[in-house]
């Protein structure tokens, strides 16, 4: 794994979401739970808006859009119009920071 530093802890205050970009081809919402944080591709599978706009609840994320939610630990959709998951990353903290693997999405067939 291949962690980088995406933000400090202090700029995502719990229930919030802001975008980063890693590099690649999208950039990643990290998302600050009273679970922990966690780390989604930032577009909606169905409408192509960034998630890190929704709203959060518990472990879920709402696409502002047209209401599609997913699971943060997961990406898969609890919610229609959406039917395909989003990409979740391993996130760890490391003091003050909150580092990500940009390049090895959490296989869900895992968990």
């Amino acid at each position: 794994m291949s962690f980088v530093r995406a933000c400090a802890v202090d700029e995502v205050p719990v229930g919030s979401a802001i975008a980063v970009d890693l590099g690649g081809d999208a950039e990643i919402a990290v998302v600050n739970t009273v679970d922990g944080f966690f780390a989604i591709r930032d577009v909606c599978s169905h409408g192509e808006v960034p998630l890190s706009e929704g709203e959060i609840d518990g472990c879920t994320l709402e696409c502002y859009m047209h209401g599609s939610r997913f699971d943060l630990r997961t990406g898969l959709p609890l919610e229609l119009p959406a039917v395909m998951p989003v990409p979740v990353y391993p996130v760890r903290l490391d003091g003050q920071d909150v580092l990500i693997d940009p390049h090895n999405p959490i296989d869900i067939q895992e968990q």
